[in-house]
């Protein structure tokens, strides 16, 4: 009889997804307490509650405990199942929730997956399908998930009423690459996708003038598209936002968005994303803020050898997944500065020797 693995245990709401997401590859049951235990609507919300839901059915045999309170949840993981899922999203959190962990299981699973989500596509809180499609699967492929890798906007959906529909496949792979990724380059070109739905066409235009005024001072080579939805693809509710992406020499990526909020004029919402873009470049790294967990997490799980990856300075999430990792895995990741001659630079290397994860879900062919 196989020893039982030992419980993970967690206490508080937040990073309920990294963690669900270390429990289930490393196969360790996770025990999460005290979830909102204090607030005055305590216990899961109806979004979390929702992406359990949906990883049971991306896996298969995992066994979801919710306590009567809903202030604790014990998960025992199953294999990542795969497959055909369709899944329809809370409109209280866009479908970028439910993306960010389902990526990250996604390359390990039985049979490549086909996940539609229905709901809304872009909100203040997490990613937006664009940044997901443009950013986070370009991320995937640096550690060899890219044959068949898509996703797919075949709705828009904006706040509050949603609408939007998402359809994301991905490939299955062995195992991941190692990644050694030290210099982030000099940026060479800017990309951005701006949409508009139920609202006036025009509004795609001007976020794309007023951003070009800030970001035409420092790269010629900009290029923003303006992205048309018409009648059923648009969603149900009215508008708009503006995705931009810098893409260096050595193809490091920076993104940053801004979207739409009532009496604020599409103008400022550009400006606020071509400036939220430049303070994203300046941070540095070879990874921005809002990817660094994915990278790291396919870093642990790379072959058993040394991975190197330049970042700038880790945000509170991801000190806390470092923590999180090393608790599921064992795993420690070896920080030193990228530039000690430099006093001025924030910028960190982190390297890991990685635990060699094999996809033993896999059907063998």
């Amino acid at each position: 009889m196989a020893q039982a693995p030992t419980v993970l245990h967690f206490s508080g709401h937040q990073y309920l997804r990294h963690r669900l997401v270390l429990s289930i590859l490393s196969g360790r049951p996770v025990r999460i307490d005290k979830i909102r235990s204090d607030d005055k609507n305590p216990g899961l919300r109806d979004y979390e509650v929702s992406l359990l839901r949906l990883l049971e059915r991306v896996t298969n045999g995992t066994v979801i405990e919710i306590s009567v309170t809903g202030t604790a949840i014990l998960l025992k993981p199953g294999i990542i199942a795969g497959g055909s899922v369709t899944h329809d999203c809370p409109l209280s959190r866009s479908v970028g929730y439910f993306l960010e962990p389902v990526i990250m299981l996604a390359p390990f699973s039985k049979k490549p997956l086909q996940l539609t989500l229905r709901g809304i596509t872009t909100d203040e809180h997490d990613l937006s399908v664009d940044i997901i499609r443009t950013v986070t699967l370009p991320h995937l492929q640096l550690f060899g998930v890219s044959d068949g890798l898509e996703l797919r906007i075949k709705k828009r959906g904006s706040p509050p009423l949603g609408g939007g529909e998402v359809q994301f496949l991905c490939p299955i792979v062995k195992q991941v690459k190692t990644l050694n990724f030290v210099d982030p380059g000099k940026i060479k070109r800017i990309r951005g996708i701006s949409h508009a739905v139920r609202v006036n066409p025009q509004f795609s235009n001007r976020m794309i003038e007023a951003a070009r005024s800030v970001l035409n001072r420092y790269i010629p080579d900009i290029y923003l598209y303006s992205d048309v939805y018409k009648g059923e693809e648009s969603g149900k509710s009215p508008g708009y936002a503006l995705t931009l992406l810098a893409e260096s020499t050595t193809g490091a990526m920076h993104c940053a968005e801004a979207m739409s909020k009532p009496g604020v004029p599409p103008e400022d919402i550009a400006l606020l994303a071509a400036r939220s873009l430049l303070a994203e470049i300046r941070r540095g790294g070879a990874v921005d803020r809002q990817h660094q967990t994915l990278v790291l997490m396919m870093m642990v799980l790379g072959s058993e050898d040394v991975g190197r990856c330049r970042m700038g300075e880790p945000t509170a999430r991801t000190i806390q997944f470092l923590r999180d990792v090393k608790d599921a895995f064992g795993t420690a990741f070896k920080i030193a500065p990228a530039d000690p001659s430099d006093p001025d630079s924030t910028d960190l290397i982190f390297s890991c020797y990685g635990v060699g994860y094999v996809n033993a879900n896999r059907s063998l062919a």
